[in-house]
């Protein structure tokens, strides 16, 4: 492996209906920036579809990308995040990752030496003719816990590992993490780690979130709980895959979808994107009265770290579909007052109150009374299923206090409701 930044690569992309990929386009470091060609081929074809529209439509010549950002958000989304990032640079680095940025790295390497079976239906190649995917795990669960764990504590990774570890390494978020295959049933899974810096389980307060979510009629993941070497894995089913085919499902985060880039993250909103429901995706009511109750429903249980890479939608080169909810995660909390990742009203206010939700109500095409029923449904579900699932979760008594009332129905939550 080297760390040299390659001066290209090629795009590939599993089209709708697709069990094989094809290159779409050319990735090219022109100063900082990273402009984007699509392939001749490509543009002649009859089924091609954009990547992503307004970034990327399908016209000749280089698309650099949207003001303000390095690359297009469609192809950063493809890219690995914080936790693959760290992977990346310890393969490549060694002990001299302990004190390196991420930054140190181009993202043009970061793109083609993460794991080929990426979220979204993407994939980055040195080739525009051969299509060589990077080789897939097939390490066990507990061995790609003990590789995720030396990771999280900078230690060197034992031959063979790297390579495990190295395939789930293009997937999202900051936490340690790995792709698994369910033979069994053909389905593609996402297996969540603890960390070594926990100081509560985080992997269990998920599985309550979303499982009570699920309960609560939100469309979100299928999730369940494993052990391994004595601890609980999360395992979340993946939504961007076919179970039995080959094929994969393209899709965008909302931070592309607003046109933000991790720099201007801040910036993103529920109400923005509310906006965009309304023009761009299919079911838009249906849609908004959903979006509504992940808002709501991440204020119940305290999960705080609502930001744009955590909603994503189905992009089929016409329209958007919201995908189900994911990384809905209970967050550290000690105090009261709280605010959400991203402002749900159009006045900008993000405190951490469902009360406040009311007031925003027409936003998301909903009354005042369609809002207040969809929140006392949520409460009761959380209230009347706690036991049940936080016994699936194998919480103990310490656990289930440590989450009651202060993530799950913290009362500054339901404060003036």
């Amino acid at each position: 492996m080297t760390s040299s930044p390659p001066d290209e690569q090629f795009v590939w992309v599993w089209l709708p209906e697709a069990d094989e990929p094809v290159v779409a386009g050319r990735l090219e470091p022109v100063g900082d920036l990273i402009e984007f060609n699509y392939g001749r081929s490509y543009l002649g074809r009859a089924d091609a579809i954009a990547l992503y529209l307004p970034e990327l439509p399908l016209v000749a010549g280089a698309l650099p990308p949207p003001a303000g950002m390095r690359m297009a958000g469609c192809i950063n989304d493809a890219g690995p995040d914080a936790w693959g990032q760290r992977v990346i640079m310890q393969l490549l680095l060694g002990d001299r990752s302990r004190d390196a940025d991420p930054g140190d790295l181009d993202p043009l390497t970061y793109l083609l030496l993460s794991g080929s079976d990426r979220i979204g239906a993407l994939d980055f190649q040195a080739s525009p003719e051969r299509y060589v995917p990077r080789t897939e795990s097939t390490a066990s669960l507990e061995e790609l816990m003990e590789a995720a764990d030396r990771v999280d504590r900078r230690l060197p990774l034992p031959p063979g590992l790297d390579r495990a570890l190295l395939h789930g390494s293009s997937v999202g978020g900051a936490r340690p993490k790995a792709l698994i295959d369910d033979a069994a049933s053909g389905r593609k899974l996402i297996a969540k780690f603890s960390s070594s810096t926990d100081i509560y389980p985080v992997v269990q307060g998920e599985f309550a979130a979303m499982e009570l979510a699920r309960r609560a009629g939100l469309d979100v993941a299928c999730v369940e709980l494993v052990d391994a070497l004595n601890r609980k894995v999360l395992l979340v089913e993946r939504f961007d895959r076919v179970p039995g085919t080959r094929r994969r499902r393209a899709l965008v985060s909302a931070l592309t979808m607003l046109q933000l880039d991790e720099m201007m993250a801040r910036y993103a909103s529920y109400a923005d994107l509310a906006e965009l429901v309304r023009s761009r995706f299919t079911d838009a009511r249906a849609t908004l009265g959903e979006l509504f109750s992940r808002i709501t429903w991440n204020i119940l249980v305290g999960n705080t770290d609502d930001h744009a890479r955590n909603h994503a939608a189905f992009w089929d080169g016409d329209s958007l579909t919201l995908t189900p909810a994911y990384d809905i995660c209970p967050q550290s909390r000690s105090g009261g007052e709280a605010t959400q990742a991203m402002a749900f009203g159009s006045d900008g206010d993000r405190y951490s109150q469902v009360a406040r939700c009311l007031d925003a109500a027409r936003t998301y095409l909903l009354t005042a009374a369609d809002a207040r029923e969809i929140i006392d449904h949520q409460i009761h579900v959380i209230t009347t299923e706690w036991e049940e699932v936080t016994e699936l979760a194998a919480m103990t008594t310490v656990d289930r206090e440590y989450f009651w009332q202060r993530q799950f129905l913290n009362p500054y939550a339901l404060e003036s409701y």
